[in-house]
């Protein structure tokens, strides 16, 4: 299996939607690019392309790993490293401040899938006993990117294609879902990148990439999925023996040419779902204090939920 696989090698190498081309958004310093004399991992020198945004990004994610490590088999792993960004900021596009692709690290800054990729990671280093910063830039490329390779044309842009590049590497599983009316069967189409270049700054530099995002959209309309029809969580607590805490939550969209607008985890509260997530309504991260339906009727375009979970 690949997770397997990754340990093996790991030694050996180190949604939301891309930036608007009218994005205004600026950091407050430049990134910190990892160079090869600024650290002794012999994996990280081997691999230029990490970016880290914060110059503590890597002490905070090598602590991280260590309190992983001390995890009792009761503890759920994912919601333990979900909970400790808790309240850190919401920043929109933190993959695209630059115009060559790059593995960002950014544990200050998080938008709502770069939130669920950074906790996935963790967790999945966690139970592998994988402790270095290497380590999870490894495994990060994995969930971030198709086969671990990072370009852009190789990000996982649309969540149905995340979902589907990382069942196919075995780092999650879809969940069984009850049968209708309590799911509903879905076939996305989307073309939102393809027929919006301008609103994409890196894209929009760089239009040879288009084709690679139009092959990427044909395998997203290629495939069907089952969802949770938002209309059916007013009494969310019927599914609570098929969503389990920590679970990733997609929420389905109606807006032309996505699939998943928003992405988070599953929280249960007193019987009731609840998403935790990096909000742009709260600008932070945050365990949503609204149910989940409660907070899809205040979202028009939503459809319902996919979930999927960590292997």
């Amino acid at each position: 299996m690949l997770m397997m696989a990754l340990v093996a090698i790991v030694s050996a190498a180190c949604g939301n939607q891309p930036a608007k081309a009218s994005d205004k958004e600026t950091e407050k310093a430049p990134p910190h690019l990892v160079k090869a004399d600024q650290t002794n991992d012999k994996a990280i020198k081997a691999d230029l392309k990490v970016r880290i945004t914060n110059k503590g990004d890597s002490a905070r994610i090598v602590a991280l790993l260590k309190e992983g490590q001390a995890l009792g088999k009761d503890v759920n792993d994912v919601l333990f490293f979900a909970r400790k960004f808790l309240g850190k900021p919401y920043v929109a596009y933190t993959l695209d401040q630059e115009l060559t692709e790059r593995l960002v690290i950014n544990t200050e800054g998080l938008d709502c899938t770069t939130y669920v990729e950074n906790v996935i990671a963790l967790a999945i280093c966690a139970r592998q006993h994988l402790t270095s910063f290497a380590d999870f830039c490894k495994i990060l490329s994995h969930v971030r990117y198709v086969d671990g390779k990072v370009s852009y044309s190789t990000r996982q842009h649309y969540f149905t294609y995340w979902i589907t590049d990382n069942l196919k590497e075995s780092l999650i599983s879809d969940i069984e879902l009850p049968p209708a009316p309590l799911s509903q069967k879905r076939k996305p189409k989307v073309d939102y990148m393809t027929t919006h270049v301008a609103s994409y700054k890196m894209l929009n530099a760089h239009k040879e990439w288009l084709p690679d995002i139009k092959k990427m959209e044909e395998k997203v309309n290629a495939t069907t999925f089952s969802f949770i029809p938002k209309s059916q969580l007013k009494d969310s607590g019927k599914y609570q023996k098929y969503i389990k805490d920590g679970d990733i939550i997609g929420i389905v969209t109606n807006k032309a040419g996505l699939d998943i607008s928003h992405v988070g985890f599953a929280v249960w509260h007193k019987g009731q779902l609840h998403l935790m997530n990096a909000s742009s309504l709260h600008k932070k991260v945050v365990d949503e204090p609204m149910t989940l339906y409660q907070y899809l009727q205040k979202q028009t375009s939503s459809a319902g939920i996919r979930v999927v979970r960590l292997k």
